[in-house]
């Protein structure tokens, strides 16, 4: 397969790690992998909720229910990478002959671009990776603090809420399950970071295809009016080439911003309700702490999804605005129709949907966002 550009070498490692790269000699069995695993791990978080609905603690079926839900839908991306590879598959090797056929356009917006790029992905997995060590971390504090005031072993609590077929709780198999979990949920956010980070590079080179067609909008003046004809032809195929990406964008994704909204939705009801427990019940520093990076890490998916959508909307409207600021007027009457027809067409505002019910934009995270107010709000009155 044709090298890639604009997607750096930590996305393309973490792809090939979840089987969605396309061309990868262990593609197989990495996604035969992912579903053992997934769904052994599934089984045990689902026991554990269905235990505590028959116990009647709530408390422990919301806290499962935030911690399950957020593994079902990364099970269901991957799903649906695997299902669309082919998709996947066009959209990379069409992102590989963008550099080679619009190199007659000054390349240097999607370059740095491609840089910005790069340089989210990395703060993305960076963030992801901190919140997991630091959720660890804390969680080992407070095993610590509760094995110093109570002697009873059984009282030992899980990194992820399961519910196993066997006493985990004896030395030294606690501290294997440990060990097993926390790379059980560093492996899942490397996973989620990953397609994060996919989407926000998928948006760029989109975006600095839109960069490139503005600077050579610009281009054309009353100096060189006798050669736009030659140039006509290339703009219409480079808008051409920003819809048909942005399509294939809104069809690999839509579903999975859909149930990513769902999803959130839910962990932040849940997350909420248990913010409130604590604050209501020992005030607990530690659990509080662990609670908040648990938040931060969900709206922050939330948050790139919303923004992903918001940029490609705004760079999509800004193309009529940079063609009827161009010297469009000084063309050929033939010529001149396609370029009113680029800049009617510049108008139909290019978006990501959350599968076709609604537009993803930072309005759409701030209703989310406000769920959790809402509902900590309620919580607080109950």
């Amino acid at each position: 397969m044709m090298p890639n550009r604009s997607i750096s070498r930590l996305i393309v490692i973490g792809l090939r790690l979840t089987g969605i790269w396309p061309g990868s000699s262990y593609e197989i069995v990495a996604r035969c992998i992912w579903i053992f695993i997934t769904m052994f791990v599934q089984i045990l978080q689902y026991r554990y909720i269905i235990k505590q609905i028959n116990c009647g603690n709530l408390t422990n079926v919301v806290d499962g229910l935030s911690t399950a839900l957020p593994y079902s839908l990364l099970f269901f991306k991957l799903i649906s990478f695997w299902i669309n590879r082919r998709l996947f598959k066009s959209m990379l090797m069409k992102m590989s002959q963008d550099w080679i056929n619009f190199s007659k356009f000054n390349i240097n917006a999607m370059i740095n671009k491609a840089k910005l790029a790069y340089r989210y992905s990395k703060l993305i997995m960076s963030v992801y990776a901190i919140a997991v060590f630091t959720y660890a971390g804390v969680f080992l504090e407070i095993t610590r603090q509760n094995q110093d005031d109570e002697l009873n072993i059984t009282s030992r609590q899980l990194l992820i809420k399961m519910d196993f077929p066997f006493a985990y709780y004896e030395s030294p198999l606690y501290e294997y399950v440990f060990v097993l979990q926390f790379f059980q949920l560093l492996s899942n956010a490397s996973a989620i970071a990953t397609l994060d980070a996919l989407i926000i590079t998928l948006i760029f080179h989109v975006g600095g295809q839109i960069e490139m067609l503005h600077e050579a909008l610009e281009n054309i003046s009353v100096k060189n009016h006798k050669s736009l004809r030659n140039i006509v032809k290339p703009l219409i195929n480079l808008h051409y080439q920003i819809i048909l990406g942005s399509e294939n964008i809104e069809n690999l994704f839509s579903y999975i911003a859909l149930m990513q909204l769902l999803c959130n939705t839910l962990i932040i009801c849940c997350i909420g309700f248990l913010i409130v427990v604590v604050f209501n019940s020992h005030m607990n520093i530690e659990e509080l702490i662990n609670i908040s990076l648990f938040y931060i890490a969900i709206t922050l998916e939330a948050f790139i999804f919303s923004y992903a959508g918001e940029y490609l909307s705004n760079k999509s409207l800004s193309i009529s605005t940079s063609a009827y600021g161009s010297s469009w007027y000084l063309l050929d009457p033939r010529d001149r129709r396609i370029m009113i027809l680029l800049m009617i067409r510049s108008q139909r505002q290019l978006k990501i949907t959350a599968g076709k019910f609604m537009d993803l934009s930072m309005e759409a995270f701030a209703k989310v966002s406000l769920i959790f107010v809402t509902n900590k709000c309620a919580f607080k009155d109950i």
